[in-house]
């Protein structure tokens, strides 16, 4: 007769909670412990996530420029903008010939007023017999003394504005922002023909002041803006909880922290400066001193020729037209590395 073992609810071959001895059971899914594992799993890898990286932060600037040497339309712009700066600053020297001397003028007929390419002038000569190259080549330095003179003008009038409205507020956000408001509600080339009209004798002076003045409010409203989304910030509200006087907020605090993308959207003003510099030549309301060679200049001379020799309209055309979009390729794409909301 055989001896019935006691049970002990263990199967055969296997030990009891109580045995220190025997192989241990697979837990399977769908046991009580299954949530804790879950839980330590997450709680694994939000410590894992939360571990100190070797890599040293960096900080937006240093940022953005990592992105922007890997942007094609950046780098594009930056050649463009490279070659236009470098040409402008060397092109008195690198010129073939004096851009006021009338070397061709001997060749100017009543039926052929523009002479054409040839040998040492391969872009021909305008109507009075000048060299077209080394026109165009000394005219970079104009149209870059106008374009960052007015950029600078109207930049810092709108930092000066935009100050007194961000920083102090009250009614002198008022006042300020209703200026600039009448100032925007005019469009801005008919404002800058009426500001370079007014004076009694054109020159490069009156375009460059036209041109700053229809900027500034640009500038201002913009750093309005972030001065007042830099009020709320934490470090100002601790700055004033320590009792920092407000100035001393404004300059050191607010205005560090505002001033960026200003900064970036000059980049963007100096293209339509420069375009506005041309056409204010253009109209004659420039320097009328053509031994001094500007683009808008040339431009608005060629155009009695336009219909017989294009080209000579051409030419300076083309010239603002890839400068201007070399600085809004530029302008845009170091907008979008230093906005985060703006990056694709």
């Amino acid at each position: 007769m055989t001896d019935h073992l006691p049970d002990t609810g263990t199967s055969p071959g296997s030990t009891g909670t109580g045995s220190g001895t025997g192989p241990a059971e697979p837990r399977r899914p769908g046991l009580a412990g299954r949530p804790g594992a879950r839980k330590k799993e997450r709680i694994d890898r939000l410590a894992e996530a939360g571990t100190l990286s070797e890599e040293e932060g960096v900080s937006l600037w240093q940022s953005a420029w990592r992105r922007l040497r890997r942007d094609p339309v950046f780098l594009v712009g930056a050649v463009i903008i490279a070659a236009f700066v470098v040409l402008a600053v060397i092109a008195p020297w690198i010129a073939p010939h004096d851009p006021a001397a009338r070397l061709l003028i001997d060749q100017r007929t009543t039926s052929n007023p523009i002479p054409g390419p040839q040998p040492g002038h391969p872009l021909g000569a305008d109507d009075a017999g000048r060299d077209m190259l080394s026109r165009l080549m000394v005219g970079a330095r104009q149209t870059l003394i106008v374009g960052v003179l007015a950029t600078l003008g109207g930049l810092t009038g709108g930092l000066i504005l935009g100050t007194l409205a961000g920083g102090i507020g009250g009614w002198m956000d008022g006042v300020v922002m209703r200026i600039v408001d009448v100032m925007l509600s005019i469009p801005s080339l008919l404002m800058a023909f009426s500001l370079a009209a007014m004076f009694a004798r054109p020159s490069q002076w009156t375009v460059i002041l036209a041109i700053a003045i229809i900027q500034i409010p640009i500038f201002a409203r913009l750093l309005r803006g972030s001065m007042m989304a830099q009020r709320h910030s934490d470090h100002v509200l601790a700055a004033q909880a320590l009792g920092v006087r407000a100035p001393a907020i404004v300059f050191r605090h607010m205005l560090p922290n505002s001033v960026g993308p200003v900064i970036v959207q000059g980049t963007l003003v100096l293209a339509v400066a420069i375009i506005d510099a041309a056409a204010l030549s253009f109209l004659g309301l420039g320097n009328p001193d053509d031994t001094q060679p500007e683009w808008g200049q040339m431009l608005g001379r060629a155009q009695q020729y336009f219909n017989t020799h294009p080209e000579v309209a051409v030419y300076p055309a083309l010239c603002i037209i890839v400068v201007a979009l070399g600085f809004t390729l530029m302008g845009e794409s170091l907008r979008e590395a230093l906005d985060p909301k703006s990056r694709r």
